[in-house]
C-alpha cells in the first residue's frame, strides 16, 4: 500500500486508518501483539519510517517499549525509560505532545538509545496517549529518515489514535490483571485442598496411630474386668484402673488432635489472649505482646492463620535464634492488619536457605503457605546467621478486606 501520509491525509482516509485501528483493537489482543499492530499500521498508513508504542507501568514510573516497527520489534519489553526521561519520558510526565524536525540530540531532553539507532532517523513526532484528559497511559512515537514538518493535523490524528491506543491498553492491562487474579484464585484453591488433604491424613494418622489403638486396647481391659469380676475382683480391678488410664490418653490426643485444626484457646479466650498464653509457654525467651485491632474483627480462619504463624515463629526463635528476647506485634494500620515477630538472636542468611527439613527453613514454608491461604503478604527480614546479631523479624500483611468492623453487638474476644 502507498503510504497516505499524515499532512496530506484527507478526512475519508483518516477515518479508514482509524477503522482500521479499532478492528486491530477489537481482535482482544494481549498487550505487546496489541502495541506491535498498531506501530505497523501508523508507519504504513502515515509515511512514517518507524513507529514506538510505549506503555506506562502500572505504578506509572516508567515507560516500557511494548510495540515497534521491524526490526525494532525485537527490543520491545526490554527497552525501559523513567517517568521524565527522554522525550517520550517528558511527553507522558507532562501529557503534551513534542515535535523534533531535525537535530534532535541538541534538545536536552533527547536521551539516545543505541538498541533504537537513533542518528538513523532525523524528524520526530512524540505524543501522549490519554484514556482521559491529562491522564495519560503511554506514550506514541513516529520518526522519519528524511526532514519532516509535523503539521496539528499530524498532530490531532496521532492524538486520536493515542486515545484509541490508550483505552486498548487500559482494557488489556485489566484483562490481564484478571488473568493473574484467576491464576492466584487456582493456586489458592489447590494449595486449599492439598492443605485440607494433610490435615485429612494427619487426623487419620492420629486416630489410627493413637486413639483408635488406646480404645481397642480399653476394650480389652473391659472384657477382661467385666470375665473376672465375679471371680476374681482384684484383677478385674486393676483391668478397669488400666482401662480408665487408657480413656484419659485417648481423651488426651483426641484434644490434640482437635487443637491442630484450630487452638481452643481461641474460642475461650481470643486471639489477643491467645498470643499472651502462647508467649508464655515459650518458657526459655521473654515475649512480649501488643495486640492493637481497634475495630477490626478477624474470621476464624484468619485467627487461626495468624496464630500458627506466631507458633512456628516463637519456635524458631526457642530453637535457633540464641535470643534474649522477642515481641509480637499485631495491630490494624489504615487498610491493613499486620502481623510482626521479631528477635534479638543471631538470625541466619535468608538468601541461602537450608534443605527443606532443616528446621526453619520448612516452617518459614508453612508460614508462608498460611499466609497464601488468607491472601496475606509475608516477608523474612534476618542478619547472616552466626555474623551479626541483628535478629529476623517476620512480617505480614493482611488487607483490610479478609477482616470486617466490629458490629456493636460483637464480643469482644479478647482483641
Amino acid at each position: 500500500m502507498t503510504g497516505w501520509g499524515l499532512g496530506l491525509a484527507d478526512a475519508a482516509r483518516e477515518r479508514e486508518l482509524l477503522l482500521r485501528i479499532i478492528d486491530t483493537i477489537s481482535q482482544g489482543l494481549a498487550m505487546r501483539p496489541l502495541a506491535q499492530g498498531v506501530a505497523e499500521l501508523i508507519t504504513d498508513a502515515t509515511d512514517t519510517d518507524v513507529c514506538f508504542v510505549l506503555v506506562l507501568d502500572a505504578d506509572g514510573l516508567g515507560l516500557t517499549l511494548m510495540g515497534a516497527t521491524p526490526p525494532f520489534d525485537e527490543a520491545a519489553g526490554s527497552i525501559r525509560l523513567a517517568l521524565g526521561e527522554g522525550v517520550s519520558g517528558w511527553v507522558a510526565a507532562q501529557a503534551e505532545p513534542v515535535v523534533l524536525v531535525e537535530h534532535k540530540r541538541a534538545d536536552a531532553r533527547y536521551r539516545y538509545i543505541p538498541e533504537l539507532r537513533g542518528e538513523d532517523y532525523t524528524s520526530m513526532a512524540s505524543v501522549p496517549m490519554t484514556s482521559r484528559p491529562g491522564i495519560p497511559v503511554g506514550v506514541l512515537n513516529v520518526h522519519t529518515i528524511e526532514r519532516r514538518d509535523f503539521t496539528e493535523i499530524d498532530l490531532r490524528l496521532l492524538s486520536s489514535i493515542g486515545r484509541l491506543l490508550a483505552g486498548a491498553v487500559e482494557n488489556a492491562r485489566l484483562h490481564e490483571r484478571l488473568a493473574r487474579r484467576e491464576q492466584a484464585r487456582e493456586r489458592f484453591a489447590a494449595q486449599t485442598v492439598a492443605l485440607l488433604e494433610a490435615e485429612r491424613r494427619r487426623l487419620a494418622a492420629e486416630i489410627h496411630d493413637g486413639i483408635s489403638q488406646r480404645i481397642v486396647g480399653l476394650s480389652f481391659h473391659l472384657s477382661a474386668a467385666a470375665e473376672a469380676v465375679g471371680t476374681d475382683p482384684v484383677f478385674a480391678a486393676g483391668q478397669i484402673d488400666a482401662a480408665g488410664d487408657l480413656a484419659a490418653a485417648a481423651l488426651d490426643e483426641t484434644r490434640r488432635a482437635i487443637a491442630g485444626l484450630r487452638p481452643s484457646v481461641l474460642d475461650d479466650l481470643g486471639l489477643a489472649a491467645g498470643l499472651e498464653s502462647l508467649a508464655r509457654s515459650v518458657g526459655e525467651v521473654p515475649v512480649t505482646v501488643e495486640v492493637d485491632l481497634g475495630e477490626v474483627l478477624l474470621p476464624d480462619h484468619v485467627e487461626t492463620a495468624l496464630y500458627r504463624i506466631v507458633q512456628e515463629s516463637l519456635q524458631n526463635v526457642v530453637k535457633h535464634a540464641a535470643a534474649t528476647g522477642a515481641v509480637v506485634r499485631l495491630r490494624a494500620v489504615e487498610d491493613r492488619v499486620e502481623l510482626e515477630i521479631g528477635d534479638d538472636g543471631i538470625g541466619f542468611a535468608t538468601a541461602t536457605p537450608r534443605p527443606v527439613g532443616a528446621g526453619i527453613t520448612y516452617g518459614l514454608a508453612g508460614m508462608r503457605e498460611r499466609a497464601d491461604l488468607i491472601g496475606a503478604e509475608l516477608s523474612v527480614t534476618s542478619g547472616p546467621g552466626g555474623d551479626s546479631a541483628t535478629g529476623t523479624t517476620v512480617r505480614l500483611s493482611l488487607p483490610a478486606h479478609a477482616a470486617s468492623p466490629r458490629s456493636p453487638g460483637s464480643p469482644d474476644r479478647g482483641v
